[in-house]
């Protein structure tokens, strides 16, 4: 079973609400028990609201606080928050994680930024964003904020997504083979004798992939599409082909490259697989051909090759040196 870890996104977040060594500023016990008897005396009073008297949110506001909770609820709220440390577990969370923090809070803010840097600097996958805006007012403030936090977190999330693709890229050894003239030979056999053949070749193609722990990736008519995570099993396996479909009036033509792949709608695609494609397309019946990285990362094997050439493979830049495994 996989686990797919979601990233975080932590607007002005809180790691403890009562003072510590990490935040000596914070309320103590005693300043909490001042303001909860506060709370039960004058829940909720106008000085509550910390803009001008005349704003239009003001009676909103405050209507808003007594129909939601009465005193005693918001209070046993608080005492939550006020036993809540979450210190220790912070450098635990190893999960790509956004942090938001405004480094100037409006005035009366129960947030501010301490716990935001708190974070940033102790979660190992953390990045820290400063969407500041200059506004005493809170409801004008938290507006004004809402484009920083959405382009903040928009910038984070795209980051992410083009990093995963690129780390769904791996390094694979690449095998394509081709039957040569497997037209010219349907039509010398007919239909029936040519597909049953074909099949035969198909088992022995798969049964080989099974040794050398290949994984196919496509069969397309006659050919074969497969990836190994080395390249001397590739070259081995692509020369135990061609030499186990001989019996059967076949030759085969093999291409191999090494190279990073990606998934592409649940298939394995990129670069390395088009120049192993054109690789294949430059070797000769019965012929194993190799790109110059394959033929490096296998030197000091007992596998030996002779050089083919310089060749300008049809789509792919530059020019290719390519190799030849020798027989025997």
């Amino acid at each position: 079973m996989s686990i797919t870890l979601l990233p975080l996104v932590l607007c002005d977040p809180v790691v403890s609400s009562s003072a510590n060594e990490d935040f000596p500023d914070f309320d103590t016990s005693a300043d909490w028990e001042t303001w909860f008897e506060k709370l039960r005396v004058e829940s909720p009073q106008p000085h509550w609201w910390d803009g001008p008297d005349d704003h239009p949110e003001r009676d909103w506001f405050l209507r808003w606080c007594r129909a939601s909770e009465g005193p005693g609820a918001v209070i046993a709220e608080f005492r939550r928050f006020q036993d809540t440390d979450v210190r220790a577990i912070v450098p635990s969370v190893r999960v790509p994680t956004l942090v938001i923090i405004d480094s100037t809070p409006p005035a009366g803010a129960q947030t501010g930024p301490a716990g935001g840097r708190f974070i940033a600097e102790r979660m190992p996958a953390a990045r820290l964003v400063d969407v500041t805006v200059e506004d005493s007012l809170a409801w004008p403030h938290w507006y004004g904020r809402a484009d920083g936090i959405i382009r903040g977190t928009n910038k984070f999330l795209g980051e992410l997504q083009k990093e995963e693709a690129e780390l769904d890229r791996v390094l694979a050894t690449i095998l394509f083979t081709d039957i040569v003239d497997s037209t010219a030979t349907a039509a010398r056999l007919g239909d029936r004798e040519w597909r049953a053949v074909v099949e035969e070749h198909h088992a022995i193609v798969r049964s080989l992939l099974a040794r050398y722990r290949g994984t196919e990736v496509d069969t397309a008519g006659d050919g074969f599409f497969a990836t190994f995570d080395g390249p001397a099993r590739a070259i081995r396996c692509a020369q135990s082909v061609v030499e186990a479909v001989k019996p059967l009036g076949l030759e085969v033509r093999a291409g191999v490259h090494t190279g990073e792949v990606e998934t592409i709608s649940g298939k394995v695609g990129g670069i390395a697989v088009n120049i192993t494609a054109r690789v294949s397309a430059e070797a000769g019946p019965s012929e194993v051909l190799a790109s110059q990285t394959v033929r490096d990362l296998v030197a000091g094997s007992a596998l030996a090759f002779e050089p083919r050439g310089v060749f300008a493979l049809k789509g792919v830049p530059d020019e290719w040196a390519l190799y030849a495994l020798k027989s025997g």
